[in-house]
């Protein structure tokens, strides 16, 4: 994989106490590119994400975005004696860099959960104009004394726009929650889009969806790809979905890497088809 990387992990470990839930993971995400990261339940997956996008700090490793340390860490105090995974000393002499969320966010990296976080008492356009104020051009003072009535005015033509693309402007004055399932995943995903990130991250976007649902977010995933000139990165446990528009893939088991390539390669990989159908055990 020679082209230009937007994402890459380097040996990224998350140990909580005595469980190592990330165990030295390495991958990379080329640009425009869509890479899944699948493996069964409780494999690491979320885990991974949470680690990229600040939620967590990870035990050890680094992660780049966009050619620069976005992440780095190595065990500390008494994870230094407790510490279950590899390279230990790789990154102990160089600084912890470890950035909070919402500055994850302003670098340009967004992201979806598992299960739909909408702001549930907002409206459908609300839900999208908050996340379009993380690229606002005001400040402090012309918030307070409102100066600031063309930039508001250009983010709610902006949000209107988006809700347009999205076909979810009927909805706008709509609580967010009140929506169809299908269509609440649909506004997570324009929520994100409208903090404008080269990198979205998409976490099981198909779970809780009927085959037609999967099926059409499928070609909407890869719309908004070519529209918006983004890379993906998902989670799916619908393998339809990840064969289907999956440029590369990366397999975990327990945490660590079982498999990466292409979706023929990894269909067909043995150790993958163990993972999940399981292995009989001789009598």
């Amino acid at each position: 994989m020679d082209e230009k990387m937007v994402l890459r992990m380097e040996h990224v470990t998350m140990q909580f106490g005595g469980v190592v839930a990330v165990n030295d993971l390495s991958l990379d995400v080329p640009e425009g590119k869509i890479v899944a990261l699948i493996g069964p339940n409780g494999a690491g997956k979320t885990t991974a994400f949470n680690c990229i996008t600040g939620v967590y700090q990870p035990t050890n490793g680094r992660v780049e975005f966009m050619g620069k340390t976005m992440i780095c860490s190595h065990p500390t105090g008494k994870m230094k004696k407790n510490y279950l995974g590899k390279d230990a000393e790789t990154y102990a002499n160089q600084k912890i860099v470890d950035p909070a969320p919402d500055h994850v966010v302003e670098l340009g990296i967004a992201r979806t959960f598992q299960n739909i976080r909408l702001w549930k008492s907002m409206t459908v356009f609300e839900n999208v104009l908050v996340a379009k104020h993380m690229r606002a051009k005001q400040n402090v003072f012309s918030a307070t004394f409102r100066t600031n009535a063309k930039e508001e005015a250009r983010m709610r033509e902006e949000t209107m726009e988006l809700l347009k693309e999205q076909g979810l402007d009927q909805y706008c004055d709509e609580i967010a929650t009140s929506l169809p399932y299908g269509l609440q995943r649909r506004l997570e995903i324009a929520r994100a889009l409208a903090t404008e990130p080269k990198l979205l991250l998409l976490d099981e976007p198909a779970a809780g969806m009927n085959p037609q649902e999967t099926l059409e977010l499928a070609q909407y995933i890869q719309e908004i790809r070519d529209t918006h000139h983004l890379t993906v990165f998902l989670i799916e446990h619908h393998m339809d979905l990840v064969m289907k528009i999956s440029d590369y893939i990366y397999v975990i088991d327990f945490g660590s890497e079982i498999a990466r390539g292409v979706p023929k390669e990894v269909q067909h990989n043995k150790r993958v088809i163990e993972a999940y159908l399981g292995v009989a055990e001789d009598e």
